[in-house]
């Protein structure tokens, strides 16, 4: 029974984590929005999700408004 439950906790986990992925990468209107500060100010983030988040928050006040306005609209 312990197994069991382990296998369906585990097959669950492996379901959720490319939709947990595809919601940190944004829309495609958010990604549009922040592509010119990821492109100028990120490079080296190599689309590490978690690294460009990063990147765009270190780089705040040189983002234009409308990335600022995505970052905000995700609590950032």
């Amino acid at each position: 029974m312990m197994w069991r439950k382990l296998i369906l906790t585990a097959a669950l986990v492996a379901a959720a984590v490319p939709a947990l992925a595809q919601s940190q990468q944004g829309t495609p209107q958010e990604r549009t929005a922040c592509a010119p500060a990821v492109r100028k100010f990120c490079k080296s983030a190599n689309e590490d999700s978690m690294r460009v988040l990063a990147c765009l928050q270190a780089n705040r006040a040189k983002i234009g408004a409308a990335c600022n306005k995505v970052l905000v609209s995700h609590g950032q």
